[in-house]
């Protein structure tokens, strides 16, 4: 294998006004979960911007051999909120942090014809979805006009490419969304997709949890994963 990455973090953003909208929604088994406009335009909740505060206090507290040299930012808003205001955070306690580069990549799942929708309004519009699903398996299901998980991974493959090209040597942060952060184990791990989902079922990836590959041995290996104890009293 080429020069690698010194290190490889991947951050989940902070929670999200549509992380509380449809969690109520699905408990409830609403049609609607009140949230409208553009996946990726969903901000962060007042619990999630004081998640990536505590985020970036947390950085600024690392010593400058450990804190990011390089940083990849989904274009999403919630994505790019966390970030800047872990950095802006970090700036007021003396701390730089680098500024984002935005990577199309990083996105979440695109979910086409069923974005934003709740379980029970995919029933209701949807109906023969369900059943595709259960055929084709969560992993290889494909919403219509979306992605499956292993389309996910190829495009992730690709940014890992890049990132190691480009920046070898060096501490390198992703901040992106959790199907991002499961992928990225899948690619860097080289898991199954049963191996995926027993990961899956262990638990969700916490809103501003942070997942860790080490690069000193001349291969990625599993650090730490949804790591959420810099958060202290602000987890979700």
């Amino acid at each position: 294998m080429g020069d690698l990455v010194a290190a490889l973090t991947v951050i989940r953003h902070g929670q999200s006004t549509a992380n509380v909208a449809f969690a109520a929604a699905e408990a409830a088994g609403l049609l609607e979960s009140g949230v409208a406009g553009r996946d990726a335009d969903v901000e962060l909740s007042a619990l999630g911007r004081a998640q990536a505060e505590t985020l970036g206090r947390w950085l600024a507290g690392l010593p400058a051999r450990r804190r990011p040299e390089r940083v990849l930012c989904s274009p999403y808003l919630r994505a790019r909120q966390t970030w800047r205001i872990a950095a802006e955070t970090a700036a007021g306690l003396d701390a730089k942090l680098p500024d984002e580069i935005l990577d199309d990549r990083l996105g979440d799942r695109l979910m086409g014809q069923l974005e934003l929708l709740t379980t029970a309004a995919i029933a209701a519009r949807f109906p023969a979805e369900a059943a595709r699903r259960r055929m084709d398996g969560e992993f290889g299901y494909r919403p219509p006009g979306g992605e499956s998980f292993g389309d996910i991974a190829a495009r992730l493959s690709a940014v890992l490419r890049d990132i190691n090209d480009l920046h070898a040597g060096r501490r390198v942060t992703l901040v992106a969304h959790d199907a991002v952060v499961l992928m990225t184990r899948y690619v860097v791990e080289e898991l199954s997709f049963q191996e995926l989902a027993t990961i899956v079922r262990a638990g969700a990836v916490a809103n501003g949890s942070i997942t860790e590959f080490d690069g000193s041995s001349g291969r990625l290996r599993l650090a730490k994963y949804n790591v959420v104890d810099h958060l202290t009293d602000h987890k979700n």
